[in-house]
């Protein structure tokens, strides 16, 4: 069923490229030279519409793939030559067509202004970044942002909804050149609240310059919102209403008004939801094996917010205030049973059961003060001063009952965490460009300061008294100032040559301090211990890369980079996050940040085909193996691996005809990891993997738009020691405009036939070997209605990219453990 369903999509979305038909011409000047780089547009006869848009290469010439049949003419433009359309011609639908011959006068006289209009192509190439003009592309119909990253190429969704690009998990996103303060689930959910209306393009950054924070050994993929262009008041409202296992409820409003010297804008993002996640464990252990089998239901409330103003100081400067936040209450409710069984005589021994509960809170608020100048002569000069705290908030019940193989209780052991942690952030952020040596020079720094203090209460309860147990509670307080300068250059070459290099210079000082009590063995009685640490380095990221774009209907780029990606400040807590009486996790104040360096090579064949070869190697690797203590009992830390080498190899195609639109994607990698951490610890492990995706858009006219789409992830690598299973889904939906072009309806049914089930297997690791399965709520009828009201072309708030954002990035784990389905 499987395979005819995927054979199906393809055969669809492959169909209509039999009937692709090209048309080719060749435009010139008066004189009968060859115009390299003339803009050519191919307009509809009826009504003068876009049809597609081309560009001349180094010979004058210019074609036009997959024209559906019609009456057509062309329209061509170049600086310092009058615009001059072609005469009409017909296409049949069959064979290739020769347009007419174009011929553009030059200007005469003084040119005192040359505009020329036209549209932006799907795909383009420059030193530093590839660019998806999502404007240009009618697949954005229907879709919000993190459904048009699955389009962008090099990037892969995985089954947690975690982002990578070319293979590799550090990446960062950033939402008008601002990077988004969070991570896996809390980022997708972020993303899916940007309509691909507001987005006009989208940066795919592999190669970031020094300008850009070193953190993200992937790279950096910014989401450009569009700009409105006059003042006036405009918003928006949106409610929307999912149904999986759990009924899920969303909604918001966003406001924005503009007068000559001021914009004042503001959002609120409403969201509560409940899902259901299966879990299954099977662990073999010396000479015991424990079969656990879960089912984890999580709520979650949450409040998000901004409120800002921007003032215009004149003609050149512009100060500015932002406050943005979210507020969440959360529960987790994880009832299951364990069954041990004695491997040597293949029998259960006993039953443990448990019924964890979680309630707390995360809160977040960030205040950004800045300052902009900008004049005439393009010196640019941004300031900007953040501060940001969180205020997290744990109290975890844990009851565990032990129970004969036949069902009889025999004893428990009943415990409670209390774990609040407070996190304040501190940055200053000042960049300045000006033109130099007829390119663009950019020099800046970077100063932040990180405290976090982490309170660990751990009690027993005995007939329902609590008695703090001192050896297993902690207080882990940690301190971190990283301070940055850059330098970088860029330029563009005669014969089509663009070329940028930097180099960014940061120093990372941090101080950690673990106290707690711990027994004595002399004396039998607790004493106290300090646990402290101290860490100085300065490391040096340097980048380049080279584009060739002397025919713009063939480029090529090739670029270099060195990169970090510092622990998450919750990874550093050495305390103790119990899952039950022989599974649990904690943090490890000796990790030590991973550092990457890449090479790439991407080519892009008439602004559609796009190809992309990378290789990173990555040192001390972050990875999670479920290690072993006291001879039957596991734990999860994050510890620094040795080395991952990673190839990567991404491939693009949109294709459109007539009223069937379908954008393919196929990204393929390798991956290997190596370490040695002990006898009986090592990691030898490589995969292949495949990411397909193919969206196929029907316009079905009056205002509906159908979609098919379906997404097939091969066996790959999570966090370095589990090897995955295979997984795919096929997800349809509708979408209406309604209300004169205001409104938006949309349906959709994301995973149908429920097939997106994880399943991991990490070979024999400290004695053991360990297999975990599970799936959440893939499959949702997902109903969404969007109104706009106010001015079209009221000008949006001047985006702003603080300071602390990298920092607040960390606050939130990296999705990916054993439970990685879970919502």
């Amino acid at each position: 069923m499987r395979t005819l369903l995927l054979t199906a999509i393809i055969v669809l979305s492959l169909s209509a490229f039999a009937q692709a038909q090209q048309i080719k011409g060749t435009v010139k000047d008066d004189q009968g030279k060859s115009l390299a780089g003339a803009t050519i547009l191919l307009k509809k006869i009826k009504d003068s519409s876009v049809a597609k848009l081309s560009v001349t290469d180094a010979t004058g010439n210019y074609s036009f793939e997959s024209i559906p049949a019609g009456t057509y003419f062309l329209n061509a433009t170049f600086v310092g030559h009058t615009t001059q359309n072609s005469a009409k011609f017909e296409v049949s639908g069959a064979g290739d067509v020769n347009a007419p011959d174009i011929v553009l006068n030059k200007v005469t006289g003084n040119l005192k202004e040359a505009v020329v209009t036209a549209r932006k192509p799907v795909l383009e190439v420059r030193a530093d970044k590839m660019i998806l003009n999502v404007e240009s592309s009618v697949n954005a119909v229907g879709q919000d942002a993190f459904e048009l990253l699955r389009k962008a190429p090099g990037v892969m969704i995985d089954k947690d909804d975690n982002l990578s690009l070319s293979g590799k998990s550090g990446l960062q996103v950033y939402v008008d050149g601002r990077p988004t303060p969070l991570a896996g689930k809390e980022l997708a959910d972020y993303l899916r609240t940007l309509q691909s209306s507001s987005v006009e393009s989208i940066e795919i950054i592999t190669n970031p310059s020094a300008k850009y924070e070193a953190a993200g050994n992937a790279g950096i993929i910014n989401i450009k919102l569009k700009k409105n262009k006059a003042y006036g008041t405009n918003g928006s409202v949106t409610a929307g209403y999912n149904q999986g296992v759990y009924p899920k409820y969303n909604g918001g409003f966003s406001l924005n008004h503009r007068d000559r010297n001021i914009n004042l804008f503001g959002n609120y993002n409403y969201n509560k939801n409940k899902n259901e996640s299966p879990f299954n464990l099977y662990r073999a252990q010396e000479d015991t094996t424990f079969e656990q089998h879960s089912k984890m239901f999580s709520r979650n409330e949450s409040h998000t917010f901004k409120v800002g103003m921007d003032y215009s100081l004149g003609r050149t400067s512009t100060i500015g205030v932002m406050v943005n936040g979210a507020l969440s209450d959360y529960g987790l409710r994880n009832p299951g049973r364990t069954v041990i069984t004695d491997a040597s005589v293949k029998e259960p021994v006993k039953l443990l059961d448990v019924a964890n509960t979680t309630d707390g809170k995360r809160d977040n608020a960030n205040f950004n003060l800045n300052y902009r100048y900008a004049d005439t002569a393009k010196r640019e000069l941004n300031i900007d001063a953040d501060y940001g705290l969180y205020r997290i908030t744990s109290d975890q019940f844990q009851p565990n009952y032990y129970l004969t193989p036949e069902g009889v209780p025999t004893y428990n052991a009943i415990y409670n965490m209390v774990a609040p942690t407070d996190i304040d952030i501190y940055t200053l952020k000042i960049d300045y460009e000006q033109d130099f040596l007829k390119g663009r020079l950019g020099v800046g720094g970077k100063g932040s300061i990180v405290e976090t203090k982490n309170d660990f209460r751990r009690y027993d309860v005995i007939s329902s008294a609590k008695h703090l147990d001192s050896a297993r509670s902690n207080n882990f307080n940690y301190k971190e100032n990283v301070n940055a300068l850059y330098v970088n250059y860029n330029r563009q070459f005669k014969g089509g040559i663009l070329f940028q290099a930097g180099l960014r210079m940061e120093n990372t000082h941090s101080e950690g301090r673990s106290i707690g009590r711990k027994l004595d063995e002399g004396s039998g009685v607790f004493k106290p211990y300090d646990s402290s640490f101290t860490r100085d380095y300065t490391d040096f990221f340097p980048s380049a890369s080279l584009t060739f774009n002397k025919n713009p209907m063939s480029q090529w780029t090739f670029t270099y980079s060195r990169r970090i990606d510092r622990p998450a400040y919750q990874d550093l807590n050495p305390f103790e996050f119990k899952i039950d009486e022989y599974n649990y996790m904690k943090g490890n104040t000796q990790l030590r940040p991973q550092y990457t360096n890449s090479i790439g090579m991407t080519y892009i064949y008439k602004y559609t085909l796009t190809a992309t070869l990378n290789y990173s190697h990555i040192s001390d690797v972050f990875g999670s193996p479920i290690d072993t203590i006291e001879t039957s009992k596991s734990f999860m830390m994050k510890e620094n691996l040795a080395t991952q080498d990673v190839v990567s190899l991404n491939i693009s195609y949109p294709f459109t005809y007539k009223w069937y639109t379908v954008f393919a994607n196929v990204n393929g990698n390798y991956s290997k990891y190596k370490a040695n951490m002990g006898e009986g610890k090592k990691i030898d492990l490589d995969a292949w993997a495949l990411t397909g995706f193919a969206q196929n858009t029907f316009r079905l006219g009056k205002g509906w738009t159908g979609e098919l789409t379906g997404l097939y992830i091969s066996p790959s690598i999570w966090q370095g020691v589990f090897k995955s299973g295979e997984m795919w889904s096929i997800d349809a939906g509708l979408l209406k405009t309604v209300l004169k072009g205001k409104g938006t309806v949309k349906a959709s049914v994301s995973d149908i036939f429920k097939t997106m089930k994880w399943r991991g297997t990490s070979p024999s690791y400290a004695g053991q070997t360990t297999t975990a399965w599970g799936s959440w709520e893939s499959r949702q009828l997902k109903l969404n209605f969007t109104y706009r009201f106010g001015s079209n072309t009221v000008k949006a708030a001047r985006q702003r990219k603080g300071g602390l954002e990298d920092e607040n990035k960390r606050v939130t784990t990296q999705g990916g453990g054993l439970g990685g389905g879970q919502q």
